[in-house]
């Protein structure tokens, strides 16, 4: 709908609408930790809205009567979950200096997010959600190590062919989700499927080897993205 029909459609509603023109996307790299492992996907969105603001990026908006900012994460990280491998998509307006934003950036934001890196994308490069293929994840016990129980209950997950779980009351195999599965040092390393339809998730896996996900801690440690 052109602008002149919107407002003879809404003629007592005061709005502008102007084409965005996204000229510059910029890929953040970032730590979430410490406490800021219990804040959720939407409000970990609205947190980088305000860094953005306060930094005096030219951030872009949806059009419309609620805009919304132009930013994609890679994986909504699950609650209570730590990671070292956050990754944002931001778009911008115009075209800005990279150097010394990575130190803007991080002036903004709250203890326990970690800006690791920014960098330039392609605007024409696939979005990041559908890069992404695979996840890593350290599991350790918030009071002691795995021990030999655990090692054998994985290495029956591994020789398994098929592991069925139920999932909004619907079946699936869990089996071919996870790519690697060890214990190493006292803590368990897995590595899950991270796909559209095909994720792998780390309690899942902690059930299948009967340890309570309240007695441990995750952390993300690696996305895995289409090559």
């Amino acid at each position: 709908m052109s602008q002149n029909l919107l407002r003879l459609a809404f003629p007592f509603v005061p709005f502008v609408l102007r084409e965005i023109k996204i000229i510059m996307r910029i890929r953040i790299t970032f730590q979430k930790l410490g406490a800021l492992r219990y804040t959720g996907h939407l409000d970990l969105h609205k947190l980088w809205e305000r860094a953005a603001r306060r930094a005096e990026l030219p951030l872009a908006y949806s059009q419309g009567f609620h805009p919304q900012p132009k930013m994609n994460i890679a994986a909504a990280l699950p609650l209570g979950f730590s990671s070292r491998c956050e990754v944002l998509d931001m778009r911008l307006e115009h075209d800005i200096q990279l150097d010394g934003l990575r130190e803007k950036l991080q002036g903004t934001l709250p203890t326990g997010i970690q800006v690791t890196s920014v960098e330039s994308v392609d605007e024409r490069a696939p979005t990041l959600q559908t890069q992404v293929v695979s996840a890593e994840y350290e599991v350790s016990l918030t009071e002691a190590g795995f021990g030999s129980e655990v090692k054998r209950k994985i290495e029956s997950v591994l020789e398994s062919e098929v592991i069925v779980r139920t999932r909004r009351e619907k079946e699936y195999d869990l089996r071919p989700l996870i790519e690697a599965l060890v214990l190493l040092d006292g803590k368990i390393f897995m590595k899950l499927a991270a796909r559209e339809g095909a994720t792998g998730r780390p309690e899942e896996v902690l059930d299948v080897l009967g340890i309570a996900f309240e007695d441990t801690r995750i952390e993300r440690t690696s996305l895995i993205f289409q090559s």
